[in-house]
């Protein structure tokens, strides 16, 4: 059976996922590998989300950066497993995404495929969002399709929610076609914040979250936002929510202590995420969650309050680590690819039909 490689570094910026898969008639996992992004990687890649001076020899040189730790994690990862460039068929690349204006008619993902397929000798399959937009599509959120694939269990109606960065949501209900669309922030305002005023990349477990009070104004203002409004297709990045964004709702409000900002702003996040599901698929008796949101137990406690009649837990209930699923979903997007299969969902991206998405870069 073949096997294949998935990489994936998201919104979050934290680090580069890299998931084994081997494809039968479901992708099972068989082996993962992380690897910390690099400070001065993190920060420029950050940067490219705004527009600067030098912008195309900046990203030039930083998806050069990306590659090359990306290339050395799968090395590793193959090392560790005893197996050889020649047993992968193809890697599937995401990339990272510096820019996302459907919108406008586009979304830009860096990650030098040419460069990585020179580095590691293996097919590389990449650019998997544009094939999307080209046809009108919102092109994310892509894995709702790989999410009814491994998740569907022909039950009652479920959801899967990935909260990365952003949180979106997969909603299955067997016979029905898949759909799928961006709630809002997940962690990219509980991170800046911290990361602000405590210096550090995220709130482990939410418990600075935990040790502040809701603010019902300056949730109430957040939530005004016209993207809330609507049940997709819809997608989002940081060109909309960001600590400018952030602020300047602030400013209109008496000064907050930081603590109360943030356990708003993880308020933000599963509220939105609540409404969502309840306006879009109201029956849906299982939430399961994956992305780094998984581990953040006060949000977890508060998704099941908000969803009392509805059972929430992580993806290693059904036996897949929440931290890879996102990087599962490009390798099986690259098996797409290469057996010619579409793999966008209309349902979800509002695109005119469904698209073959990827491109090929031989090694």
């Amino acid at each position: 059976m073949p096997r294949y490689l998935g990489v994936m570094s998201g919104t979050s910026l934290d680090g580069l996922d890299i998931a084994l898969i081997e494809q039968d008639k479901h992708p099972t996992l068989l082996a993962h590998h992380y690897l910390p992004m690099p400070d001065a990687l993190r920060a420029e890649l950050l940067a490219l989300c705004s527009s600067g001076p030098d912008e195309l020899a900046r990203a030039a040189i930083a998806e050069q950066h990306w590659v090359e730790l990306a290339a050395a994690g799968i090395h590793e990862l193959l090392s560790q497993q005893g197996l050889d460039t020649a047993d992968i068929r193809a890697i599937g690349s995401h990339g990272q995404t510096v820019r996302h204006e459907p919108a406008r008619g586009f979304t830009v993902q860096i990650g030098n495929p040419a460069l990585l397929a020179e580095l590691t000798n293996i097919d590389v399959v990449a650019d998997f969002r544009r094939r999307d937009v080209a046809a009108g599509g919102q092109g994310a959120p892509l894995v709702p399709a790989f999410h009814e694939a491994l998740f569907d269990n022909h039950g009652a109606p479920s959801a899967v929610l990935n909260v990365g960065g952003f949180s979106n949501l997969s909603l299955i209900d067997s016979g029905q076609p898949v759909r799928g669309f961006d709630c809002g922030p997940g962690n990219v305002l509980l991170d800046a914040w911290i990361g602000k005023h405590q210096g550090v990349t995220f709130d482990h477990s939410g418990a600075w979250a935990a040790s502040g009070r809701l603010n019902e104004g300056l949730l109430n203002r957040l939530l005004r936002d016209p993207f809330f409004a609507g049940q997709g297709p819809k997608s989002t990045g940081r060109e909309l929510f960001n600590l400018t964004w952030l602020e300047g709702h602030l400013a209109a409000l008496p000064e907050l202590a930081p603590a109360n900002v943030q356990r708003t702003l993880l308020e933000l996040t599963a509220r939105s995420i609540v409404e969502s599901l309840l306006q879009a698929q109201p029956a849906t008796r299982e939430l399961l969650v994956c992305g780094g949101g998984a581990h953040n137990s006060t949000l977890m406690q508060r998704l099941q309050q908000l969803l009392p009649d509805c059972l929430v837990s992580s993806t290693a209930t059904r036996g897949v680590p929440p931290d890879w699923v996102e990087a599962m979903a490009f390798a099986w997007l690259a098996h797409c690819c290469l057996e010619r299969i579409p793999a966008n969902r209309p349902s979800v991206s509002g695109a005119k039909g469904p698209r073959i998405l990827g491109a090929i870069y031989p090694a």
